[in-house]
């Protein structure tokens, strides 16, 4: 079958936030993708609305199978259904770890630049937060080791980790992952791995996705590994995820932190992640080749046509990390706002001023369109 990832669709004015929060900009920034969601995805929601009943819901069996034979297939994981929460998104997770783990006073850690909500959950549990700076090594980001050591603390309890990492796009290697899943170990911390993106892996055969349901025995008394159809079939806007939990203590202590605070799950969202999980790959693999070819042609277009600003080619996400350190400029993305209409993501929300994230999860022609912009700007 063949699928059309070139054809714009109208969003403005559609309540869209990528959209309509600034309809007078060009909007690359935040992570959805202008592409219709999958046709199974559309075909199973009809179906759902065709019944007419939009009550309270549950995690229905097709789900739950649909669910259990992804982790199985695409993970290589076989996880009992106790070991899962199901949750309305990955966000409130993030939260609910550092809720659950953390006393007032004592810390999460992560490793910057990452997605803002990274750097804003403490606030919620009323702790400290600890960054440490990615670094940029022969064989691509990596950890700083040694960094780390200096800033973990006797309070540290929680080390949250984007994996693959959004905005840089990497995807770690095996040994980075036992690494950080030692560095946890060694700290007595809980190792919450976020793995929202790990289907949107360009090559896995040169990068392939180690999930935190691939660590030894005695790393998951202390992972909890968090999952969603969301980004990869572009249904974010439902609100589906869920947390694996194998260990029950950690299970029953993220569950309890929940409290009255996240309402339930929406009747067509359990719907939509079934309809992905099992008929959704053909699309996805098509997806995949287009976001690679999207990501090529980026790269290429600010090596040569973008004097100021530099780009590493990503191993997965829709999402380019441009430094524009070069530019001299006080705020980047200020400036592709006022002189070339552009909405892009600034740095600084993910911790690093004078870099941008551009989202290229876009029909091509549209994409170049705002490169182009860009081009002119500077």
């Amino acid at each position: 079958m063949i699928y059309d990832f070139d054809t714009p669709i109208a969003r403005r004015y559609s309540g869209s936030i990528k959209f309509d929060r600034h309809p007078e900009l060009d909007p690359f920034w935040v992570a959805d993708m202008d592409f219709a969601s999958a046709p199974a995805i559309l075909e199973a929601l009809h179906r759902r609305v065709d019944h007419g009943v939009f009550g309270y819901a549950q995690p229905h069996d097709g789900l739950n199978e649909a669910i259990f034979c992804y982790l199985r297939d695409r993970r290589g994981a076989s996880v009992p259904l106790e070991h899962i929460i199901h949750l309305g998104g990955l966000v409130p997770a993030l939260s609910l770890a550092a809720r659950a783990f953390c006393m007032p006073g004592e810390a999460v850690m992560t490793c910057s630049p990452v997605y803002p909500p990274f750097l804003g959950v403490h606030h919620d549990a009323h702790v400290d937060l600890l960054t440490v700076d990615h670094v940029l090594t022969n064989n691509g980001w990596s950890f700083d080791w040694q960094a780390m050591e200096r800033a973990v603390t006797p309070v540290t309890r929680v080390f949250l980790l984007c994996n693959p990492q959004n905005p840089l796009g990497r995807v770690f290697p095996r040994a980075e992952i036992e690494r950080l899943a030692a560095f946890c170990e060694a700290h007595d911390l809980v190792l919450v791995s976020d793995e929202i993106h790990c289907d949107l892996v360009f090559d896995e055969t040169a990068t392939p996705h180690v999930s935190g349901l691939d660590l030894a025995d005695h790393f998951a008394r202390r992972t909890i590994t968090l999952l969603s159809p969301s980004k990869t079939w572009n249904i974010a806007g439902l609100g589906f995820a869920y947390a694996v939990i194998p260990d029950e203590t950690l299970r029953r202590k993220f569950a309890a932190a929940r409290g009255h605070t996240l309402t339930e799950i929406n009747a067509l969202a359990y719907y939509a992640a079934e309809a992905a999980y099992r008929h959704g790959e053909p699309w996805r693999q098509a997806l995949i080749t287009y976001l690679q070819q999207n990501r090529d042609t980026l790269v290429e277009f600010i090596r040569t046509r973008c004097p100021g600003l530099s780009v590493m080619p990503g191993d997965a996400t829709y999402l380019a990390w441009i430094d524009a350190r070069a530019m001299a400029v006080d705020n980047p993305a200020a400036h592709f706002k006022k002189n070339a209409g552009l909405f892009l993501s600034d740095g600084a929300s993910f911790g690093w001023p004078d870099h941008i994230r551009f989202n290229f999860g876009c029909p091509r022609a549209r994409m170049l369109e705002g490169l182009e912009k860009m081009a002119r700007a500077l």
